[in-house]
């Protein structure tokens, strides 16, 4: 892999919630060609990234009666999807998304950019939320259909078993929502999505039970009571089965007004809520400015709610600041942009397409504000491009630039929630090289303080946790377990449930650092699972197995690992430790001539050592200067604790390792 391949590659989003399509990283459709094509790419989809030999797409592509040049014919189905999909990548270098591997083809996908795979996991990730946070969550989940899965070919016997398992989690889907509305006290908006579902899919008796029991919260008992005889007489004559003991059993609840089936005193919230935003619905004109004001607030308030509420946050906050520009009002554009000053403590971004928009967004503003006047929206729109730029883009002076002053207006305006936005921005904005811990603490102490001071809740929180990174890379865990303490009870406080991700991996990253590698594997292991669900795929995405993979690092371990794992953002610092594992020693060196330095960010000091590490097993003098030159500020650091995630041990282990690797050169 070359530097050039690295720049080409592509993100391509999948859809088989209706007909089987592909989008470019724009939105725009890809042109699939024919129906075969569309077959193939459909095939692979249903493998789920796993190899499909030719022989069985032939197999299944033409029913067991192919042509002659059946297997030519798919080679050449095959090379028009990667033409498609990658139009972009030079020419005689290997495929990166459908890949040729052994008997066959397999599509590498990345799970959340295939339309089904992210709805599953939506779904199940709201299996244990509170209602409040279910209902947007499968809601996300649901208007990803576009309409039946796998459409365009229905009729395939190897697409049936898949077909029917996403409707069937779909029809769950909608029935899980339609509990958490009614415990929420939105018994109309229940009913009307039910009416609907019962009517297309009659046999689903829990639907049943949840529509009666809707119409009976409306006031409409009547109603309610019909429904349900409707339901015993379709089962009777269509299935020819009794309705089941729910359904006798609600009839009976209803027809003696039961006291259970009436919302109890925890749903007077949800009707409160659920009353005045639809009064706010009906009295606010909908192309009032005071609405994408609006929008943006709320945005706030749900990003800090976790998992959907984080993730929709992002997609409305971004189409309230497309509007708001297109309104050419800059003075609002820059109040949509600069009431999200939501805290972030990752150094990666979630998307990086959205974000950069967002930098656009602000930038312009910027230059279109009249001048004179507006310092505090100024200096909001340069904590905002701090902030989302995280460091990596290439014009990080700009980024440092922006942060420096809008600390220095906030600063000067005495604007505590101005000041405690600006230092976030600052804080993104410290990886110029490695072995800053000590200065990202005291921006981490500076921001604590000030929150503290001001009530500021969720950057005290931010506070906290950047100082147990930082107090993590010099392995001062004493310390680092008193911010965690702390960042956990603000959290139950103010139910921030996002902070148990960074406390959870914190203490997995303590106890790899203590304990011996198993009891440390167990520990990373079983701290993945907080990520379910957790909306940051910037985050998630590839994060255990590094933790794995450096773990075997620090404990000087053989490097292993399944060959069908998804190291996410961090496979070009990863994948030549892996060829030489596998004993590829040539193709690693090609990986390592044209191998960027990692990114800026809070992973970086953990991925020079990977580096370091495959430079010294190939004798690559020229990388290992770069790695020490690069790792020599952090020799008192753990690799990689700085992100309070994960570690690869002592940097200083590794710089005597490129020490005595020199040495030996040298002699």
């Amino acid at each position: 892999m070359n530097a050039c391949t690295l720049r080409c590659v592509r993100v391509v989003e999948f859809g088989v919630l209706g007909a089987v399509a592909a989008w470019d990283e724009t939105g725009e459709p890809m042109v699939l060609k024919g129906p075969r094509h569309r077959a193939v790419l459909a095939r692979l989809l249903v493998a789920r990234r796993r190899v499909v030999p030719v022989p069985r797409l032939v197999e299944d592509l033409w029913a067991g009666d192919p042509p002659a040049d059946a297997v030519g014919t798919v080679r050449t189905f095959v090379a028009g999807l990667r033409r498609a999909l990658e139009p972009e990548r030079p020419r005689r270098t290997p495929s990166r998304l459908l890949v040729t591997e052994g008997p066959g083809y397999a599509l590498r996908a990345e799970p959340a950019h295939v339309d089904a795979w992210r709805f599953e996991h939506t779904v199940a990730a709201a299996v244990d939320l509170p209602p409040a946070r279910a209902v947007p969550r499968l809601t996300e989940a649901l208007e990803l259909w576009r309409g039946p899965a796998y459409a365009d070919v229905a009729g395939e016997p190897w697409a049936r078993a898949e077909r029917s398992r996403l409707t069937g989690l779909r029809l769950t889907a909608v029935e899980r929502r339609a509990e958490a509305q009614l415990a929420l006290g939105a018994a109309a908006e229940a009913a009307a999505d039910l009416d609907a579902h019962v009517a297309e899919h009659p046999w689903r008796e829990d639907a049943w039970q949840l529509l009666a029991l809707a119409l009976y919260r409306c006031g409409r008992q009547a109603d309610a009571l019909s429904v349900l005889r409707r339901a015993r007489q379709l089962l009777r004559e269509h299935l020819g089965v009794e309705p089941g003991p729910r359904l006798n059993r609600v009839e009976q609840d209803i027809l003696r007004h039961a006291e259970h089936l009436d919302p109890g005193p925890s749903d007077t919230a949800g009707q409160v809520w659920a009353e005045a935003s639809a009064a706010y619905a009906s009295m606010v004109p909908p192309r009032a400015r005071t609405r994408l004001e609006s929008t943006a607030v709320l945005m706030r308030e749900l990003a800090v709610t976790g998992g959907g509420g984080l993730e929709a946050a992002r997609r409305h906050r971004a189409a309230a600041v497309a509007a708001a520009e297109q309104l050419g009002d800059p003075e609002l554009t820059a109040r949509v942009i600069g009431v999200y000053d939501v805290p972030a403590v990752w150094t990666r971004c979630d998307d990086q397409v959205q974000a950069d928009r967002l930098v656009g967004s602000a930038e312009r503003t910027l230059r279109l504000l009249p001048p004179g006047g507006h310092e505090a929206a100024r200096a909001r729109l340069l904590a905002t491009v701090a902030v989302e730029s995280r460091g990596t883009l290439p014009d990080g002076r700009r980024a440092l630039q922006a942060a420096r002053q809008a600390v220095e207006s906030a600063r000067r305006l005495e604007d505590a929630d101005l000041l405690v936005f600006a230092l976030n921005g600052l804080f993104m904005q410290t990886f110029e090289r490695t072995g800053l811990a000590a200065r990202r603490d005291g921006i981490g102490a500076e921001i604590t303080e000030v929150a503290a001071r001001h009530g500021l809740f969720t950057y005290e929180v931010l506070g906290r946790l950047i100082r147990l990174q930082a107090h993590s890379a010099t392995a001062d865990f004493t310390a680092a377990d008193r911010h965690a303490a702390a960042a956990d009870a603000l959290a139950a406080r103010h139910e921030l449930p996002l902070v148990a991700v960074f406390t959870t991996w914190y203490r997995a990253l303590r106890t790899a650092a203590t304990e011996p590698a198993h009891i440390g594997e167990a520990a990373y292991r079983e701290a993945a699972k907080s990520l379910e669900g957790a909306g940051m795929p910037g985050l998630e995405h590839g994060l255990l197995p590094l933790a794995l993979l450096c773990l075997r690092l620090h404990h000087g371990l053989p490097v292993t690992a399944d060959p069908h794992t998804d190291w996410g953002p961090y496979e070009p610092w990863v994948r030549p430790l892996l060829l030489l594992a596998e004993g590829r020693a040539q193709d690693a060196v090609r990986l390592l001539a044209d191998v960027p330095s990692p990114p800026g960010d809070l992973l970086c000091e953990a991925l020079w050592c990977l580096l370091a590490r495959a430079a010294i097993q190939v004798g690559d003098r020229a990388l290992m200067r770069r790695a020490r030159s690069a790792l020599e500020p952090a020799r008192g650091e753990l690799a990689g604790a700085a992100s309070g995630l994960l570690t690869a041990g002592p940097v200083a282990d590794h710089l005597d390792a490129l020490a005595a690797a020199f040495a030996v050169h040298a002699s």
